[in-house]
């Protein structure tokens, strides 16, 4: 399995040892085998007690127990990365990620904030039927095309989790998952040439897109920005960068990389060229699902002083994971370090927390949601939308 960073360009990083002194490892292993062998001799279901079967599933444990964004890839899975480049196992618009093993489809991972966190499931359950159909014996990849569908459409799970003795069904509810990254660009107040744009997502060539929204907003007068960055789950590092170059001076360092012996590569910054200066007040906009690229864009102006930061504390997604290729044909997708802004700040696990704090309640989030997408509101939901007040906004136009 050939090796792959993820999100940014880092080939290897050398980490010191853990805290334990090296004869600890000694007493663990043993306990570890014990417990090993004493599964496999006393545990009825004979053909359940493989010595890969276990170690794999132990594997998987150990991994999920690190944190959200590390897992272990069965050798099942692992053959199906190999054979399709392009199988993309993540499902967005549920808050999971499905894998597979000996057993069938699983759930890896599970968003915090997620439909499915939400409802209750829990990483390692066992993915027995899908709207009724049984996964036993499908292709994943097959698995995987019914489960992409609108928002607002219902998908039957039955789970066997680990936590349960029986399984059980769940329904989830599939979320908006935008696919345009500038959603919206306009002249919010014409009287004061407050600009509004949107970006959901962090997509490739995102930084030229929001270039041009940003030249045709100030070629119509405006004066002020306010950059909404809320249900953002980020993307691209290298577009980060170039956004963050929008706004802050050429080769202005930004975004830093460390392991766990500290800074593990040169900062990254901002272009070397920037074709407008722009210097006009700006203001972002944060809630709880705002993440990654978009924690430390938000984070890098507010260290830099170049904008205030409005919303609630955001998700908390600041490190950097690899594929490692491991024995067995397994491989481990693995947290190896974490993103720090210009001030050495992490969002990891803690966010960026705003400037100016602003409780949002379920209506409005439900209310923001179908004001980003207004084609698919009825007639008397738009109605609604349109006169609701964003309260973030109102936060953020009184910062100018």
């Amino acid at each position: 399995m050939k090796f792959v960073c993820l999100l940014c360009g880092i080939s290897s990083v050398a980490f010191a040892a853990p805290p334990d002194p090296d004869e600890a490892a000694y007493p663990a292993i043993e306990r570890f085998v014990e417990v090993l062998e004493a599964v496999r001799k006393r545990h009825p279901d004979a053909d359940r007690l493989a010595y890969d079967r276990l170690v794999n599933h132990a594997l998987e444990g150990m991994l999920a127990s690190l944190d959200p964004h590390s897992s272990f890839i069965h050798p099942e899975m692992a053959r199906q990365m190999q054979e399709n480049k392009d199988l993309n196992p993540e499902l967005p618009s549920l808050g999971m990620t499905l894998g597979l093993r000996d057993d069938g489809p699983y759930i890896a991972a599970v968003s915090p904030l997620g439909a499915a966190a939400l409802a209750g499931v829990l990483p390692g359950s066992g993915l027995l039927e899908i709207d009724g159909r049984k996964t036993q014996g499908a292709d994943f990849s097959d698995l995987l095309g019914p489960l992409r569908r609108p928002a607002g459409e219902g998908t039957r799970f039955l789970l066997k989790s680990p936590a349960a003795p029986q399984p059980f069904e769940v329904v989830l509810v599939h979320r908006v998952v935008e696919h345009r990254s500038v959603a919206e660009a306009k002249i919010w107040n014409k009287q004061s040439g407050l600009g509004y744009v949107r970006l959901a997502t962090f997509g490739s060539g995102c930084a030229r897109e929001m270039e041009a929204a940003l030249d045709e907003l100030e070629d119509r007068g405006m004066k002020s920005l306010v950059f909404d960055l809320r249900e953002n789950g980020g993307g691209h590092l290298n577009e980060t960068v170039k956004i963050l170059g929008l706004f802050l001076p050429p080769n202005t360092a930004v975004v830093t990389t460390r392991g766990r012996e500290g800074e593990s590569a040169e900062p990254l910054k901002t272009p070397d060229r920037q074709r407008r200066k722009r210097d006009y007040p700006l203001v972002v906009l944060l809630d709880r699902m705002s993440a990654s690229a978009s924690e430390l864009t938000a984070g890098a102006l507010q260290d830099l002083k170049r904008a205030t930061v409005v919303g609630e504390v955001s998700y908390g997604k600041g490190s950097v994971q690899n594929i490692i290729p491991t024995g067995g044909g397994t491989a481990l997708r693995l947290t190896i370090a974490t993103y720090h802004t210009p001030s050495g700040n992490t969002p990891h696990r803690k966010g960026i927390t705003p400037d100016v704090a602003v409780a949002i309640s379920d209506t409005c989030r439900a209310n923001f949601a179908k004001r980003c997408h207004p084609d698919a509101l009825a007639p008397e939901e738009r109605k609604i939308v349109e006169a609701w007040e964003d309260p973030v906004i109102a936060a953020a136009v009184r910062v100018f």
